[in-house]
């Protein structure tokens, strides 16, 4: 049950509109921290800067509108657990009583973790018949409430919903989303990826990425082909970016002895990589251990991490340097629950997604810009784009990126409204 969330904040917490609340301004009394600013800067919440928000009054949902989200890819996007040349999403977009509006994408990538579009879709769907006539300002407990409806569970869904349910609130009260998630920074540099496939496509490839100013390259690894396969194609990026820092991301498609021969290659051939993102099954964090130790290198996990328990797991097992959160895992109020778990276990972090169109990125860019300290970025999939629904979004200067000009919610709207 969805119950009316009183005005004040526990440290740590948040205000009655969802937003962190503010550490100025707040007056403390018997641990609890009471909200009396309007928007004032320095948060509690996640620990770093925010604004926090007052709502001046209740605004309810008025509709709730699903619909595919099909965009080509110029070419199939490769992974080691298959290929995609089409993203497959899903759009969400809420109306609320004073006709703001507020939109949400769904990515799910079946290569990745399984979920589907039409999972997605369904759950997502399965929301319209209960979400409208709550408050807007209830976005916690609305994702809560639909992971307690769903009989499907799809982190995508989920994502989808909070940031439309945020986009609608921060865009009515003239927030930006960066705003929103603290308001640290508002620029950060993304990474841009070299997709499975032959040694010549990777070459290819990364005389793409060099003529687009890209600095650092994420390349896919793992696969039948095995890691003489692999090490080729690295080397090949290698020969046409000698000096560009290297991100191998195995999408837990190597087994033990596969990361142990890949290694041993690229240790004689004096290549280091910048890091060694999820090379193993996802629950082998023992071998995500061993990896971190005998290669002597920075170790992310990425498909190992969906929730704030996996971060503790992980953090206890030693098994990686770096989380790689995704919105799309388990959405937005998990994924500010693992930056702060992660921070205090001593990770370090980086932010990704799946085959996100602009707005899903621009939402990512604006939750690590917002919360600062990100160390790595992946957030380049709308360059693989064939063609792009929105207007609006982030402004790429090459890899880097930059948010500043964002003055409400995360700004894109789709081409036909």
């Amino acid at each position: 049950m969805i119950r009316q969330r009183a005005s004040w904040c526990q440290a740590g917490g948040v205000t009655s509109a969802g937003f962190p609340a503010s550490a100025k301004n707040l007056e403390a009394k018997g641990g609890v921290q009471r909200c009396r600013g309007d928007r004032v800067r320095r948060a509690c919440g996640v620990g770093v800067g925010a604004f926090s928000l007052a709502v001046k009054k209740s605004i309810r949902i008025r509709r709730c509108d699903v619909a595919p989200l099909d965009i080509p890819l110029f070419e199939p996007f490769g992974i080691s657990g298959g290929a995609q040349s089409m993203a497959n999403n899903g759009l969400v977009t809420l109306v609320l009583d004073d006709g703001s509006i507020g939109y949400g994408e769904a990515a799910p990538l079946p290569a990745y973790n399984g979920e589907t579009q039409a999972a997605a879709l369904s759950a997502l769907r399965a929301v319209q018949a209960w979400i409208v006539g709550f408050e807007v300002s209830d976005w916690r407990d609305l994702g809560r409430e639909f992971r307690r409806r769903s009989s499907i569970r799809s982190g995508a869904a989920l994502c989808a919903l909070e940031v439309a349910l945020i986009d609608a609130l921060t865009r009515r009260e003239g927030v930006p989303l960066w705003s929103f998630f603290g308001g640290a920074g508002t620029r950060l540099e993304t990474d841009m990826t070299v997709t499975t496939g032959t040694p010549d496509e990777a070459a290819r490839a990364t005389r793409a990425l060099r003529e687009r100013r890209i600095r650092t390259i994420k390349v896919k690894i793992g696969g039948p082909l095995g890691p003489a396969h692999d090490f080729a194609r690295i080397v090949a990026i290698r020969e046409v970016a000698p000096r560009a820092p290297l991100i191998l991301d195995g999408n837990a498609g190597l087994t033990r002895a596969e990361a142990a021969i890949l290694v041993q290659l690229l240790k004689r051939a004096k290549i280091k990589p910048a890091l060694l993102e999820q090379w193993l099954p996802k629950r082998d964090l023992v071998g995500m251990r061993l990896l971190r130790e005998e290669s002597g290198w920075l170790v992310a996990a990425d498909e190992a991490v969906r929730t704030v328990a996996d971060v503790r797991r992980i953090a206890e097992a030693g098994a990686a340097d770096v989380v790689n959160i995704k919105l799309m895992k388990a959405g937005l109020a998990e994924a500010m629950k693992i930056v702060k778990v992660a921070r205090l276990a001593g990770l370090e972090l980086m932010v990704g997604g799946n085959i996100e169109s602009i707005l899903t990125m621009t939402v990512s860019a604006c939750f690590a810009a917002g919360l600062g300290g990100f160390r790595f970025a992946d957030l380049d999939t709308p360059w693989f784009l064939a063609s792009n629904p929105f207007v609006g979004g982030y402004a790429a200067d090459g890899g880097k990126l930059s948010v500043a000009h964002i003055t409400a919610g995360h700004g894109v709207t789709p081409i036909t409204v």
